[in-house]
């Protein structure tokens, strides 16, 4: 039986990533769809552009198969010169990327972002497949508001290191990779834990806090140096630091046991950030018919000074809840709002 591939037009471009372009596309079959272009490079060799179309072609095979609510579906695939057209579900709500670089996620969005991701990434795992490209920019967002994976299995362990350099994402490559080993399921478990890191925070704070992980995380113990938002319960941090664990028996094993973690973590109070900065970060909850404000000023590196307080929606008086009582020390500072967001209920 010869098989007809669907009508389509290319529109607009959606992007840009390491292997291709993005593009807005429709054909008469799926309506509106993405469409990814693989293009051969100006520095591939005919052999080199043939050993990665084949590459790139069986692999897409067999990602048209992994059909699953939380992974994004591949249609169909296509020859064109010197290029191969991936066809895939559009997602119309874009990436998490867009929501990491505002600033930091709810507890609530993280956990239920981390909760889809993690069922299409078991799926994948049933199937004898890796991601191995786990982060904010390959989560996309349905028109529901669902998170599905995307953009998977274009990388193999042969390609992931130089890939990465190029792509930019160093960060989320596990510690045994870094030292020879190859990518498994606890590696794309490794690199859900620094995702799950980067929307809880934003990147602002990123960028600021936790310097260069691509040149840490193979020195070992990257977990434990972790800064954290003051708001970020314990038990959320002993997760992700069991993710982002050196020792690969350590992590969680599958996507299924992070799934039980995941599904335990606390989600309330809901405390929105809607500020961080180098000169300080700012946190907001309504309860009932006032507003809880917690305010963190990072004066200098030695002298941080934060307030928490309530105030009415409308006409009222300003509530004192809890300070520093003026200038102290950084440490003393953070600890002492650890202690004021864990007695919030």
């Amino acid at each position: 039986m010869t098989a007809i591939l669907p009508k389509l037009v290319i529109g607009a471009k959606l992007g840009n990533g390491h292997f291709g372009e993005v593009f807005q596309g429709d054909d008469n079959v799926h309506g509106r769809v993405a469409v990814k272009v693989l293009s051969r490079k100006p520095t591939h060799t005919d052999a080199d552009w043939q050993k990665h179309k084949r590459g790139f072609l069986a692999e897409a095979q067999f990602l048209s198969k992994a059909t699953h609510r939380n992974v994004v579906q591949v249609y169909h695939i296509s020859e064109e010169g010197d290029s191969i057209h991936f066809v895939m579900a559009h997602c119309a709500g874009g990436s998490l990327m867009s929501a990491y670089e505002i600033g930091p996620m709810t507890l609530s969005s993280v956990r239920k972002a981390a909760t889809e991701v993690l069922l299409g990434l078991s799926a994948l795992h049933a199937r004898g497949m890796l991601h191995r490209d786990i982060k904010p920019g390959n989560i996309l967002i349905d028109h529901t508001g669902v998170a599905l994976l995307g953009d998977f299995g274009l990388v193999t362990d042969d390609l992931l290191l130089g890939y990465a350099d190029q792509a930019g994402y160093r960060d989320h490559i596990a510690f045994e990779v870094w030292h020879g080993s190859g990518t498994s399921a606890r590696t794309d478990i490794w690199a859900l834990g620094m995702t799950l890191y980067r929307l809880l925070h934003g990147k602002q704070w990123y960028d600021s806090e936790v310097g260069r992980p691509r040149d840490t995380v193979r020195d070992g113990a990257f977990a434990d140096r972790l800064k954290w938002l003051p708001h970020v319960p314990t038990a959320w941090r002993r997760t992700i630091r069991k993710m982002l664990c050196d020792e690969p028996a350590a992590r969680f094993q599958t996507a299924n046991e992070a799934l039980d973690a995941i599904g335990r973590l606390p989600i309330t109070p809901e405390w929105t950030v809607t500020d961080v900065s180098a000169q300080g970060v700012r946190w907001e909850r309504q309860v009932g018919k006032r507003l809880v404000v917690v305010k963190w000023d990072r004066i200098s590196p030695r002298q941080h000074d934060w307030q928490a307080w309530s105030q009415p929606l409308d006409a009222g008086r300003k509530k004192t809840l809890g300070g520093s009582g003026g200038v102290v020390g950084g440490k003393l500072a953070v600890k002492e709002m650890e202690t004021f967001f864990a007695k919030c209920k």
